[in-house]
């Protein structure tokens, strides 16, 4: 799973054992070298898809960036300028490094607090691989903030995986991290948010459509169907109404620093 460039196990125990910000700043340098990163496959299938069901678009949002794995597809679909939007200072600063060449402002805030300024912005958001960090509760935060970043008729685009059936080893996986993490916040501080088994369809579509967005999904069919027929993964569109309307969670307040 890992390359000789990536962190080390003590690497990711100390990261383990952080906050969830300096945890991704300890790792950042070493991110790109591990799995934690988005597969390109994934990207490539979410740039497809968005460009056959919406075409293109005029500006662009990463939220919860990383180290800007998603920057360049963005760049691709998008007209105008481009934002990447982290709470990880050595995140956002590899980012930077990778697309220190293009169009691309880079904003370290945190995403259940984007700042106004970023407000009606945007006519595309995407992120990837970053919703386990945020508990079940903290959803409509998020999610309004980005319903406030978006331009009226703007779209907030996600990949999200169908359920793991319990027989299936990787239910066991996950349950047993998830488990886990929950002990070690239970006994150790600062917490470090990260589950696998707390974002499903169902009650993402509800705080979306409380957030004032319509909700679609269109299937990611590269990744194929289970043995049930149901896409192994689909593409969520979750989209701001074109009357521009006051979102029913209200719009996020936060304050952001330029990197």
């Amino acid at each position: 799973m890992f390359t000789s460039q990536g962190p080390t196990l003590r690497e990711l125990a100390v990261q383990a054992l952080s906050s969830i910000e300096r945890g991704y700043d300890l790792l950042a340098p070493k991110f790109d070298r591990t799995p934690f990163r988005t597969p390109d496959r994934m990207l490539d299938a979410v740039e497809e898809t968005l460009a056959q069901y919406e075409g293109s678009f005029g500006s662009g949002l990463d939220l919860c960036c990383g180290t800007g794995a998603g920057i360049g597809m963005l760049r691709r679909l998008c007209r105008g300028p481009v934002t990447g939007v982290d709470l990880s200072a050595g995140m956002l600063a590899e980012a930077g490094r990778a697309h220190a060449d293009e169009r691309v402002d880079f904003v370290r805030a945190d995403a259940r607090a984007l700042p106004p300024a970023l407000g009606g912005s945007y006519d595309l958001a995407v992120s990837f691989g970053a919703f386990g960090h945020f508990l079940p509760a903290e959803r409509p935060a998020v999610f309004a903030g980005v319903h406030h970043a978006l331009r009226p008729g703007g779209v907030f685009a996600f990949p999200i995986g169908a359920p793991i059936p319990p027989r299936h080893p990787a239910w066991w996986v996950t349950a047993g991290f998830d488990a886990a993490m929950r002990v070690r916040n239970a006994v150790w501080r600062p917490p470090f948010v990260m589950y696998y088994r707390t974002f499903p369809l169902g009650g993402v579509r509800a705080d979306l459509r409380a957030a004032g967005f319509t909700v679609e999904t269109v299937p990611l069919e590269h990744f194929g169907r289970r043995p049930d027929g149901l896409p192994r993964w689909r593409l969520v569109l979750a989209r701001r109404a074109a009357d521009g309307g006051v979102t029913a969670a209200g719009a996020a307040s936060g304050s952001a620093v330029r990197v």
